[in-house]
Order: structure tokens, then C-alpha cells, then sequence
């Protein structure tokens, strides 16, 4: 009998019955504690729009998917950063600009932008659920300066706990690596004074699709 074993066993022995039986058991394992969440009476996506932005992240809405490529080198473009990107393989068989530079793995030390797929986004707090893996290497979270994230609007959901119910029910499992991410890095360890890109992006943007 292990430490854990010995410990319940002096528990049962305390409440003065035995081990549980299946059905008992299984009636314990089917429950789901069900949290007190707060009220909403703001749309989802409006509502993760104006959370996000409120923490200096930036946010546009394209039609479809089709049209991610043109969004993404359009914020290129504009903050004059190199044709070049390590983008999530879940984002591989988009039309990138033939002049780019791109690839599929994890952003490495000299990687200026980051394009990655959301797994959700969370309307409470306006905040992106990040599952790591191929399709989202978790190094796109934290080393280029810029982050742009692709969210279709059907991935939003109202609640955390909404996120990781959906998060727990994925047919590939739990993911090695959950990131949330609400803006750009940020630290206000000196003198009081917020800094950008402290631990990570100095600027997250988000394209919602649909």
C-alpha cells in the first residue's frame, strides 16, 4: 500500500465504510462542479473585441480565411517589418504572398513575426487560448515582436470555463502547453512604468474571421 492508498484507506476507516463501488464511483466522476459565472448581456465577439483592445492588443475582422493572407501583409506593410514569418502549421495551406519568406516550425531568435491559429478565444476578459503543438508552436507566443493571431468568431465562448471544457473535449487530448495570452507582453517592474514587450510580443494582433 502506497502513502496515497494508507491515506484513504484512513479516511474510510474514519467515515466507517469501504471502498466505493462502480456505480458509486462512476456517479461521483460524472459530476462537474459548475462555477459561479457572471452575467453577459453584451454579444461575445463585440465583447472580445473591446476587452482585447482595452490592453492595448489590436483587432480587425476579414470575411473568411481567404482573405488572412492579405490582412497579414497588409500589418506587415504597415509596421515596415521583413517579408518573412514563421507561421503555425495550422495555417499552412493558406495563400501566402509569393515573396515571403515561410515557414512552419518555431520561431527562432531572428523571427520578427509570428502567425498562429487560436485555438479559442474568451469573450469574459478578452483573452486567446493558445493550445501548443505543430499547429501553434508556443515559441510564436513569446519571441518575435509581433503576434498575429488568427480567430474564426465560431471559436469564441463567453466564459473560461467554457474554454477549457472545449479545451478537454479535443479528440487529440490535452495539449503539452496551455498559453493565455491578453495583449502584449507587459511589465511594470521599473520605477512603476509600463514597458511593451517586457517577456514576450510588443504587439499582438488579432484577425476574427467570419
Amino acid at each position: 500500500m502506497n502513502a496515497r492508498d494508507a491515506i484513504l484507506q484512513s479516511v474510510r476507516t474514519a467515515l466507517g465504510r469501504g471502498a466505493l463501488d462502480d456505480e458509486h464511483r462512476a456517479a461521483l466522476d460524472a459530476r462537474v462542479p459548475q462555477h459561479t459565472r457572471p452575467a453577459q448581456d453584451e454579444d461575445p465577439v463585440a465583447r472580445f473585441a473591446r476587452k482585447f483592445e482595452s490592453r492595448a492588443g489590436t483587432v480587425e475582422r476579414v470575411p473568411d480565411m481567404s482573405a488572412v493572407p492579405a490582412a497579414v501583409d497588409a500589418y506587415r506593410r504597415r509596421h515596415q517589418l521583413p517579408a518573412r514569418a514563421a507561421v503555425g502549421a495550422g495555417l499552412r495551406e493558406l495563400e501566402w504572398p509569393a515573396e515571403w519568406q515561410v515557414h512552419h516550425g518555431p520561431a527562432g531568435i531572428e523571427e520578427q513575426l509570428a502567425v498562429s491559429p487560436a485555438f479559442a478565444g474568451i469573450a469574459e476578459t478578452g483573452s486567446l487560448m493558445m493550445a501548443a503543438g505543430p499547429d501553434s508552436p508556443t515559441t510564436h507566443n513569446f519571441v518575435p515582436d509581433d503576434h498575429v493571431v488568427v480567430l474564426p468568431v465560431e471559436h469564441i465562448v463567453e466564459h473560461f470555463e467554457d474554454a477549457w471544457a472545449v479545451l478537454r473535449a479535443r479528440p487529440q487530448g490535452m495539449p503539452r502547453a496551455t498559453n493565455l495570452v491578453s495583449g502584449p507582453s507587459r511589465t511594470a517592474d521599473v520605477e512603476q512604468t509600463i514597458q511593451l514587450g517586457a517577456h514576450g510580443p510588443r504587439r499582438v494582433h488579432v484577425i476574427l474571421v467570419g
